[in-house]
């Protein structure tokens, strides 16, 4: 879900202690607060109060922001990573300082100590150790930070032990629903957990704040764990994990948080264009489901049609069911509703569309994929791999919520080796979906504000996720009908030059002697026939790129490699075959009159080889030219350039003495074989009537493709620019081709 919003984070409103709490705006009092159902009596109101400061020192201690004071420069600029430029309302208390900028790991962070500021407690920075906070009395609050227990995906929380200017240790944790609630104390998370769920409802992403107060006991047992863990020099990273959830337990739940995250520009575009290209869209993130669900909503991947089919620990909760029972139950109902109800399949491998068909849309989360993908049971888990992916199939869209790194990656791999081996493309923007975009077929990684790692570990590095849907539907398609044409291209030209040689061998006793001179055999694939298809392969359009964006269906053709085909292939190879046997037979029967020259005498063996040389050459490169529907200045210079260096060469070659050489095999041959009218009419002749049956394609009918079969496009113009945007190298997309 990251993928598809601005990760510009806006603090909204708040929850303490079970009361909501949202901000005034410029016209509030001092402490910024708005309790829209807070406490009526004034103990009521004291004790609140205190919860609220208690909050508020929470949010300005629990992170790992730093201060940076801002230049003129950094005002002017948009920043690029993680920081974010502050502003302070004249309404709300603000240190008597320069103005300040926040940088953090995740933009999350920032809008947290961002709203604190808002409500009057203002992060000054960290020093040698000791953080300093402004409180709403205009006091500077000094806390020494003795640990910091940072965030991991598979925890889902963070904590730091601090100690306050009285001696106080205090322990906050802030992190998801699912991972404070089991940590605390059960009667404080009702009164918290009505107000998360209307939040993640509304498309805000949400946070719970905890904390605990540390004796001097609990504080050394926990100091020498956590050193003795950072110590280990083997299985540190388990023997810490067990000393954070040692330590993050007994807590007492605050309040929560509710972040708005608004969706980029244009994603709900793209993600109608991707499906309507025939893709499978499926989301995979870390964040609550009602808040991905709400994503999914907002940016159309579900549609208020769609059957939600919803596969997640409260739907596997079912009184005294074992949940692996209630799992199977799930699973074969789900298998016959978007399975075995489904509509049929016509040959072409499309479903038939009837007017009562259901859209279904399935939801999972990371504690139930765990359980499809290790099941007790070695037969039941290949099971439910399959039951999982047939329903997934037959799905518009997926959404896997609540997901750690690696489920995401085990996802991808398993599309990946599904039946029918289906095509992975992985997007994401932040350290978290480096496995699953290093695990995708393709992978793509946006410059967001989560860090570059997404970028430097993909395939292909874009700025937004708007231009995705060019990269596929234009690039993409471009490219694949250039590069296949490409690949058909090589096979047919070396048909044609081999297949001249070979058949000489049955004409001059099987002597091995060659057709073509030594020179015209190195230089054929290296420079005369070479710079026109690389040219076409870098510049050819087909269908203008406003088309190719305008109608996502023809991204389409691609998945079912409708150039890559036998057919067409053996359209090529009967194609080279066939001006292979006209080049060597044509010249041999122009050849069977002796008097070729005007002065009577006849060509020798060279001369042969040349002239079909030269048809040859001229006849590839002419295909090809019959072939470009995009043409540019560069298109006319190595084509016409081609065949221009081709003469130059041959007169350049056969019309000196080469020291170097004990026999000149071409010496005068290319000259004498020109001022022949009749090779100059062999040559042409011959031209035409190997491309005559190309000509007549492209005259009597529309050019061959498969593209051209849904409608008819305009050209683009020559003056239309393509771009190909190659890198170097939590929040996702998966995508994934089914055919």
């Amino acid at each position: 879900t990251g993928t598809l919003t601005q990760n510009n984070m806006e603090f909204i409103e708040c929850c303490i202690d079970g009361f909501q709490y949202k901000h005034r705006g410029a016209s509030s009092e001092l402490d910024g607060f708005c309790v829209t159902d807070g406490p009526v009596n004034k103990l009521q109101q004291k004790a609140g109060r205190e919860k609220e400061e208690l909050f508020l020192r929470a949010l300005c201690l629990c992170h790992t922001v730093q201060v940076k004071e801002s230049t003129e420069q950094d005002q002017r600029e948009d920043s690029l990573d993680q920081v974010d430029g502050l502003r302070i309302d004249e309404n709300v208390l603000q240190p008597p300082q320069k103005e300040r900028g926040f940088i953090a790991s995740s933009p999350d962070e920032i809008a947290l100590v961002k709203g604190a500021m808002r409500y009057g407690f203002t992060f000054l920075g960290l020093e040698s150790k000791t953080m300093k906070i402004l409180n709403r009395n205009r006091d500077v609050e000094m806390y020494d930070l003795l640990h910091v227990l940072n965030f991991d995906p598979v925890r889902r929380r963070m904590s730091v032990i601090v100690r306050s200017g009285s001696g106080e240790m205090l322990l906050f944790c802030k992190g998801a629903d699912s991972s404070i609630f089991p940590r605390v104390r059960q009667e404080e998370v009702e009164r918290i957990r009505l107000h998360v769920e209307r939040n993640a409802t509304e498309g805000y992403r949400t946070l719970c704040v905890a904390y605990k107060r540390l004796s001097e006991e609990e504080y050394a047992q926990a100091d020498a764990g956590l050193r003795e863990a950072r110590l280990a020099l083997q299985d540190r990273e388990e023997k810490l994990l067990a000393v954070y959830n040692q330590v993050e337990t007994g807590m007492s739940l605050i309040g929560a948080t509710a972040v708005e995250d608004r969706l980029q520009e244009e994603a709900a575009e793209t993600m109608e264009a991707l499906q309507r290209a025939g893709m499978k869209v499926w989301v995979l993130t870390g964040d609550k489901m009602e808040t991905a669900k709400s994503t999914c909503y907002a940016c159309g991947l579900f549609q208020r049609k769609t059957e939600l089919l919803e596969l997640t620990v409260r739907t596997l909760e079912d009184g005294e069911r074992k949940r692996e029972e209630r799992l199977h139950e799930l699973l074969g109902e789900y298998h016959k509703r978007a399975v075995q109800d489904a509509p049929p399949v016509k040959a072409g491998g499309t479903r038939v569309r009837f007017a009562s068909n259901q859209d279904y849309g399935f939801i999972i989360d990371g504690a139930s994929l765990s359980m499809v993908l290790n099941s007790s049971s070695e037969s039941n888990m290949r099971s439910y791999k399959d039951l999982f992916l047939q329903i997934c199939q037959n799905c518009t869209a997926v959404l896997c919520c609540r997901m750690a790194p690696l489920q995401k990656a085990q996802i991808v791999k398993m599309v990946k080796s599904s039946k029918g081996s289906p095509i992975t493309l992985s997007i994401g923007d932040g350290a978290n979906d480096v496995s699953m975009i290093l695990e995708a077929h393709v992978g793509i990684g946006i410059k967001g504000k989560e860090g570059r790692q997404a970028v430097r570990n993909s395939d292909y590095a874009i700025p937004k996720l708007k231009h995705l849907k060019k990269l596929l539907l234009a690039h993409g398609h471009l490219y694949y009908h250039r590069i296949a044409h490409l690949v058909q291209y090589f096979f047919y030209k070396n048909l044609c030059f081999i297949l001249p040689q070979f058949l000489y061998q049955f004409f001059c006793g099987y002597s091995q002697q060659p057709l073509y001179d030594a020179a015209y055999l190195t230089m054929y694939n290296i420079c005369f026939t070479s710079m026109p298809i690389l040219a076409y392969s870098l510049l050819e359009q087909r269908i203008s790129i406003e088309d190719l964006i305008e109608d996502a269906t023809l991204y389409s053709e691609n998945a079912k490699n409708a150039m890559l085909r036998w057919g067409l292939f053996l359209y090529w190879t009967g194609l080279g075959a066939f001006h292979g046997l006209v080049f060597f037979f044509g010249v041999r029967f122009l050849f069977s009159n002796p008097a070729l020259q005007d002065n009577g005498q006849v060509f020798g063996n060279w001369s042969y080889g040349t002239i079909v040389f030269t048809v040859l050459v001229f006849t590839v490169t002419l295909k090809l030219a019959l072939d470009t529907r995009h043409w540019t200045w560069i298109n006319h210079f190595v084509i016409w350039g081609s065949l221009a260096f081709y003469v130059f060469f041959s007169f350049f070659w056969g019309g000196i003495i080469w020291p170097f050489m004990k026999q000149q095999r071409l010496y005068f041959v290319f000259a004498n074989m020109l001022s022949s009218v009749s090779a100059w009419l062999v040559i042409i002749l011959l031209i035409l009537l190997s491309l005559l049956p190309e000509i007549l394609l492209v005259v009597l009918r529309n050019p061959r493709g498969p593209y051209t079969r849904k409608m008819k496009h305009r050209l683009p113009s020559s003056g239309t620019s393509t771009i190909f945007m190659l890198s170097q190298t939590a929040s996702t997309h998966s995508f994934s081709w089914s055919d």
